[in-house]
């Protein structure tokens, strides 16, 4: 039996290590299944049975484990970068600046309300208790990454006898989970919000404000003015964008393109934003009920649903490929990430996109042949983007930011360079020619990977030092600060963006978990929300407070714990 205790007690042995993290991992995931009040902790509690293993000496070598924790966090980052990537610049747009700025706002309120219990309740000569207090802020808010940022930059002012600030966020973490979901409630009962209400509101929203989404008219015209124009013309007049996917003069059927010159009582088939359609419906004529009505077919139409596999097509817009007048085809809907999206001039094609294309059966199948339509090249992740992604991150990483007043250069990091090109390749990527797309599903796994290798090596690390850090040192402290820091920032703000700005409740809950970057407390929003509400307030602003959290946590340790 020496085999099986060599297993388990030599730490140099490359068995012992990926045992080690199997165990690790494997018991934090089934653990962090648990639900209690309907609640769990997920696969952060990899963290917790890192820091049992590390607390019975059950470890591995420091090297090994650092790089665990730093490869894992350039991992979990560069995904979630490559996800928010093409919407972070367009979150900006209407209202998503208000929310974001109320983001920001609740951003640096938990910093603020960290300081604050930082000088009342702890000893400020201590030079080890500010460095604990960032971990609590980043347990706290749920923020992983922010975490590993803040790890990451404390190796560079503590040379030696690094705090292990996962002690602190590990303490704030439970109820931070809980914490966010509770002080949403709080600012129900503080407004006097009916979720009824809220629910009707967006029901009234949706039918007087309607999407973007295709909506198809069959219209005759009847507007003398039309007679004898182009479709070009008539688009160019109207200045909205709308596709005229078939049209019937005569008695026939055919595909229109731009030089297509149209006559009074011809019948279109018009697909169009649904903002779009009554002025549209107005412009052309009135719409005409029933089925097409041919006297002969010169052709068999079909319309398909063909799928971009095609590298060369990544990027290029819509408006310059000329479907109608040189393939005689019209493309009337693109859905992207199960969503369905008008399919204007400007729309830029990305790997991926399942475009709805009506025409000939013959010219359909040539379209399909210029776009790929090979769904299994799809099922491959796009492996050397991501790589080159990485090593550019890492180079804009350890770039030195000299900032004056700073004891030492400021670094984007691990986390935060890679964050960074991630974003810029997941929008801009495809102008170099970088194919960015990868199936939701490989991207959930090589994120979920990353962050199990980062919070089993920052656990096992942290787990050595845990009991006389916490259980006999100030944990109790660390677990009520952190909840303060997570309660008092949602209240305010909550509170304010209702009042001041109106903003439905369940636009707000979205708001606030995306500020904490915390997919418990969506899943709560819209397990009592029917409408989209949550996860558009959410998706709108968890961009850019994932980017904010990962550069503050920076900012923190060189500017305040280097002093």
């Amino acid at each position: 039996m020496e085999w099986i205790t060599n297993l388990f007690t030599s730490t140099e042995s490359i068995a012992h290590i990926v045992l080690l993290y199997a165990i690790v991992i494997a018991m934090g995931v089934y653990l962090g299944k648990l639900k209690i009040g309907g609640i769990s902790l997920g696969v952060t509690f990899v963290l917790f049975a890192g820091i049992v293993a590390g607390h019975i000496h059950f470890t591995a070598p420091e090297k090994i484990l650092n790089f665990g924790q730093d490869f894992g966090l350039i991992l979990f980052v560069f995904m979630i970068g490559m996800q928010v990537g093409p919407g972070f610049f367009e979150s900006f747009r209407k209202e998503g600046v208000t929310l974001n700025l109320l983001a920001l706002i609740v951003i640096f309120l938990n910093i603020a309300v960290m300081f604050g219990c930082y000088y009342l309740f702890f000893n400020t000569s201590d030079p080890k208790n500010l460095p604990m207090m960032i971990g609590t802020l980043f347990g706290a808010v749920t923020n992983t990454p922010g975490l590993g940022a803040a790890s990451e930059s404390l190796l560079s002012v503590f040379k030696e006898d690094v705090p292990q600030i996962a002690s602190g966020y590990a303490c704030a973490y439970p109820l931070g989970v809980v914490g966010i979901i509770l002080a949403t409630i709080a600012v129900r009962a503080i407004c006097k919000v009916k979720l009824e209400d809220e629910e009707a509101k967006l029901q009234a929203e949706e039918a007087a404000n309607p999407n973007e989404k295709p909506f198809q008219m069959h219209l005759m015209v009847a507007n003398v003015y039309l007679s004898g124009r182009t479709l070009m013309q008539i688009s160019e007049f109207l200045n909205r964008d709308f596709v005229c996917s078939r049209y019937l003069h005569n008695g026939e059927v055919s595909i229109p393109n731009r030089n297509t010159i149209f006559e009074v009582g011809d019948e279109l088939l018009i697909v169009c934003a649904e903002a779009d359609a009554e002025p549209i419906k107005a412009f052309i004529g009135p719409e005409v009920e029933g089925e097409w009505k041919t006297e002969s077919e010169t052709q068999p139409m079909v319309a398909r649903r063909i799928v971009v596999t095609r590298p060369s097509m990544n990027g290029k817009t819509l408006g310059k490929m000329h479907f109608s007048s040189v393939y005689g085809v019209n493309v009337t809907r693109i859905t992207r990430h199960g969503i369905d999206l008008f399919a204007g001039r400007s729309h830029h094609f990305h790997i991926g996109d399942r475009v709805m294309v009506v025409g000939p059966e013959d010219n359909v199948n040539r379209v399909a042949d210029m776009m790929g339509n090979s769904s299994h090249r799809l099922n491959a992740p796009n492996i050397a983007t991501i790589f080159v992604g990485i090593m550019l991150g890492i180079i804009l990483g350890a770039m030195p930011i000299h900032i004056p007043g700073m004891p030492e250069p400021m670094k984007l990091g691990m986390a935060g360079g890679p964050l960074v090109v991630a974003i810029l390749i997941g929008r801009f990527g495809y102008r170099i020619k970088l194919v960015t797309y990868t199936t939701t599903s490989a991207n959930m796994m090589l994120r979920e990977i990353g962050l199990v290798l980062f919070l089993a090596s920052v656990g096992i690390k942290a787990g050595a030092s845990f009991w006389d850090t916490v259980v006999a040192g100030d944990g109790i402290k660390y677990v009520y600060c952190g909840f303060l820091i997570t309660v008092l920032p949602i209240l305010i703000v909550g509170v304010y963006s209702r009042m001041k700005y109106k903003f439905n409740y369940f636009t707000i809950m979205g708001m606030l978990a995306g500020s904490y970057t915390d997919p418990p407390a969506l899943a709560y929003a819209n397990g009592i929300c029917s409408k989209e509400a949550p996860s558009i307030g959410y998706s709108t602003v968890y961009p850019l407070s994932m980017f904010l959290r990962i550069l503050t946590a920076q900012i923190l340790v060189l500017f305040f714990c280097g002093i």
